[in-house]
């Protein structure tokens, strides 16, 4: 093409002076005019190619980064990527699709627009050294995907896991959670299945909205993801249950309701409740509690009596001391709101030095707070108590979580309190 351009743009300025005398004056006023406009027609055709070239050059680039950039955000490490999301950070990905895109683009189609690249595997690691020390950091990667909070999917994945304990502690087969929650846009769910893909992880997922679940399904299908579903088969027992379809809205979505309910402003007036009667503190109220925590130092009172407000009940914990009587009005109140606590003498020593190592007490101020001697006399007193109050049911707390203690109160408080020889835990919504 530049050829032809620089052919018509010199030959007539190379016409021979015979050439000219030929031609009549009309047509050497109509002929030379056109031929030398033609020259800078011909150049701004020429400009115009070339303009477009490069721009269509600037595209190619800018999509090339484009892509090294979503690449290079995939890359974050597992545990970068879960602290991302913990903290708040988006993960940097493609701009969310909106309202009406999502309303008007179908799951079905917007996987069909998902390519799997070749070689995508190996393209995620800059060098052999980071995938060495990505294969190598041991344990299998769960990832638990959430619409909202993850605190579903997140105790379910903690309850099945203790089905493993023997497995899990002498790290016979590590396990690595990583939890992503407030996943609502198909873009971040994609790069973490593909994430997921990658790493050879399990992808366990609580998604409220039925188009992000499909699309999460057959995205693991496709690229071979191990996958369950944890809310779907609960949330259709329970619609065919009741004979009512489910909203699809997550909880914590922007359209969603929130009412502050009867049930709300009582946690937070037992939450109140339980920090003013922390440690002993204000006994004359102790009759107004639901709950009344009785034990040693550091046998966890404190912790668990503060989940247990959360739950909307009000609870109060007296410490036992020795040289120090137990309040009276412990001994007034109804019998089958007090709990006991215990814990084995070798765990309350250690957690006990672990305290008077944190408060500064170092050889030279030496304590009988962390001794073993101290320690038994301790337990073995509070045993005594125990021993006269034996409607005081005692839970030993040793190797418990809070949620288990908390657990085992709670359905004790309710038997009691509903008469009941079946254990149960009932409440009405």
């Amino acid at each position: 093409m530049p050829n032809a351009i620089s052919t018509t743009s010199v030959t007539p300025f190379n016409l021979s002076k015979p050439r000219l005398k030929s031609l009549s004056n009309s047509t050497r006023l109509t002929h030379f005019p056109f031929k030398s406009f033609a020259l800078p027609q011909k150049q701004q055709q020429q400009q115009q190619q070339q303009q477009q070239q490069e721009e269509e050059e600037e595209d190619e680039k800018e999509s090339s980064s484009d892509w090294k950039s979503r690449r290079g955000s995939s890359q974050l490490s597992r545990w970068s990527r879960a602290r991302a999301v913990r903290s708040g950070r988006r993960l940097s990905r493609s701009p969310p699709i909106n309202s009406n895109q999502q309303e008007s683009t179908s799951s079905s189609t917007a996987l069909a627009e998902i390519s799997v690249r070749e070689g995508e595997k190996s393209e995620f690691y800059d060098n052999e050294e980071e995938r060495e020390a990505e294969e190598g950091s041991g344990g299998k990667a769960i990832y638990m995907v959430s619409d909202g909070t993850g605190w579903t999917a997140e105790h379910s994945v903690t309850a099945a896991l203790g089905q493993f304990e023997h497995c899990l502690v002498d790290r016979g087969c590590p396990v690595n959670t990583h939890l992503f929650s407030g996943i609502d846009d198909l873009h971040p769910l994609m790069e973490i299945i593909k994430q997921a893909a990658r790493e050879g992880a399990l992808v366990l997922y609580t998604l409220a909205d039925s188009s992000l679940a499909e699309a999460a399904q057959k995205a693991c299908e496709l690229w071979g993801v191990p996958s369950k579903d944890i809310l779907r088969p609960t949330t259709e027992a329970i619609a065919a249950h009741l004979g009512v379809s489910p909203s699809g809205i997550p909880r914590g979505a922007p359209g969603r309701r929130h009412h502050l309910t009867e049930d709300y402003f009582k946690r937070i007036e037992a939450i109140e409740f339980t920090i003013k009667q922390d440690d002993g503190a204000m006994p004359q109220n102790l009759d107004q509690a639901d709950i009344v925590l009785v034990g040693v130092s550091r046998t966890g009172k404190t912790p668990l009596s503060i989940y247990l407000s959360q739950k909307g009940y009000k609870v109060a914990n007296v410490p036992i001391v020795m040289g120090v009587e137990l309040p009276k009005k412990l001994f007034e109140i109804d019998k089958e709101k007090i709990f006991g606590l215990t814990i084995s003498s070798i765990v309350l020593q250690t957690i006990r030095r672990a305290r008077a190592k944190t408060l500064g007490f170092g050889a030279e101020m030496r304590s009988n707070y962390s001794e073993m001697d101290h320690v038994r006399e301790e337990l073995e007193y509070a045993g005594r108590i125990f021993a006269q109050n034996p409607k005081w049911p005692v839970i030993v707390v040793t190797g418990k979580a809070i949620e288990e203690t908390a657990a085992v109160v709670v359905r004790i408080y309710h038997d009691r309190k509903q008469k009941c020889t079946m254990p149960r835990i009932s409440k009405r919504y």
